[in-house]
């Protein structure tokens, strides 16, 4: 994923695990009261450092150093507090990508991701954005892509509908540009966020999450 992205001209950054509150909610238009904030309940190390929840602390870290326009990726490990089952885990991975320029519009979010769901499960990929609700983008979508194992058909990989849910996006909320001292008048943006155990569950027909973590040569052999 990584590499297409470098080939788009995407930048790879890296940032920190243990994160300030700040840039985990507050800067991502998540305040102390929010009811999105229970939704990625974390680890806190105290009331204002925890283990993040999301790789998009990074994204802050990289509009505040003012330095336009930008086209990066965000790949890391990311925290919350769920049980353990065959689709959870406490500890997992994301990427997420983050545009900032001028004139960037949704048609711009859509044709990046329809190419990098092109390039990961093959050119007759098909793309479809249903509207959604996230607190940082306004627009917000999740974005299906075409079954990869019937083509669209309807299958039991798919639960019979011919499109598999993979990743959430939409247009950087005016506000978060604000916050980190970007002017929305001038400039526009998208981000999207993937969760790469998810990607690798679907891509491999990995039926639990847990067989990626418990270090099977047996398993990961296949590989």
């Amino acid at each position: 994923m990584e590499n297409i992205f470098i080939g788009l001209g995407y930048e790879v950054v890296e940032g920190p695990e243990v994160e300030k509150d700040y840039y985990n909610f507050e800067a991502l238009n998540i305040p102390a009261d929010h009811p999105a904030k229970d939704e990625q309940d974390t680890f806190y190390v105290n009331g204002d450092i925890l283990l993040r929840t999301q790789t998009s602390g990074t994204q802050v870290h990289e509009m505040e150093k003012g330095k336009l326009p930008i086209r990066m990726i965000a790949p890391g490990r990311v925290f919350r507090s769920d049980e353990v089952d065959a689709t959870h885990s406490p500890s997992f991975h994301q990427i997420e990508g983050l545009v900032i320029d001028k004139h960037i519009t949704f048609a711009d979010l859509k044709g990046t991701l329809a190419v990098f769901a092109k390039e990961l499960f093959g050119e007759d990929t098909k793309v479809k954005f249903r509207p959604h609700h996230f607190p940082f983008t306004e627009p917000s979508a999740e974005m299906d892509v075409s079954c990869f194992k019937c083509g669209g058909k309807g299958c039991r990989f798919c639960k019979g509908s011919g499109w598999i849910e993979i990743l959430g996006c939409g247009m950087v909320h005016p506000h978060v540009l604000e916050m980190s001292n970007i002017d929305p008048e001038v400039y526009s943006g998208f981000a999207f966020g993937v969760g790469l155990e998810r990607i690798t569950l679907l891509k491999y027909e990995i039926d639990d999450m847990r067989l990626l973590y418990e270090n099977d040569e047996r398993f990961l052999k296949q590989f």
